[in-house]
């Protein structure tokens, strides 16, 4: 919720979240996942509902490596717009492809799983969304020449290495947080610069945290951005 505003606000495709603190569902069907959750009078706390769009069709998933915008501005910004997040969990099948009904139809290229934002820079057992490992997490690894490296999306822990596949996985996807042209750095810096403190605190409302963590949480985005303008 918190991490699609953001995504949202700088003109990239993100899906539609919303937080409610609860919701009461009469004759609620039984859930594939979360079913415990549901109380008897089909009451849930803390829900994150999705906006399905009929007026769009899902097409498929679309590759980091392989997308048509590849090497291009907008392409780097979105990377380094991950690191900003902390968004570490960048499997090509969190990204969807869309089809609007419009005419001429439009197809939309969006980041449609954001759920592994403002926790750690890596999978490393912690909970996702967890304030305090991104506040105390490190984010930008070396600045050399025209580049800039990120620590996010950063190897997985000691402890995932005993599952080979995931730690491939993982390894895999480093290369989507290195060698980002400077000047790309800077300009998608300088698109979350046109966001008001106020607007990056709203994010953190929507998403239901605390106002203690609404206030840290923001102070390290803002500082995060300032970050990016001085490259």
């Amino acid at each position: 919720m918190r991490s699609s505003r953001l995504v949202w606000s700088v003109g990239y495709f993100a899906n539609e979240e919303y937080f409610l603190p609860v919701i009461q569902v009469q004759k609620m069907q039984r859930l594939h996942r979360g079913n415990s959750h549901v109380a008897p009078d089909g009451t849930i706390l803390r829900v994150r509902m999705k906006r399905h769009i009929p007026e769009e069709k899902k097409l498929g998933t679309w590759s980091w490596s392989k997308s048509p915008f590849k090497d291009s501005q907008e392409w780097y910004g979105l990377r380094v717009l991950m690191a900003v997040l902390n968004n570490w969990d960048l499997k090509d099948r969190n990204n969807s492809i869309y089809l609007t009904r419009e005419s001429p139809p439009v197809e939309r290229y969006v980041v449609s799983d954001l759920g592994a934002s403002f926790g750690p820079t890596g999978l490393n057992g912690a909970t996702k969304g967890d304030p305090s490992a991104y506040c105390d997490s490190k984010w930008i690894k070396q600045v050399s020449g025209e580049f800039v490296d990120f620590h996010v999306p950063s190897p997985p822990a000691m402890q995932h290495y005993i599952n080979i596949p995931e730690m491939t996985l993982r390894l895999r996807l480093v290369w989507l947080g290195r060698h980002i042209p400077r000047a790309h750095a800077r300009w998608i810096g300088q698109k979350l610069a046109q966001l008001s403190p106020q607007q990056i605190r709203d994010a953190f409302r929507a998403g239901g945290y605390s106002a203690q963590d609404v206030e840290r949480l923001s102070l390290v985005v803002e500082r995060r951005i300032a970050e990016l303008n001085k490259l």
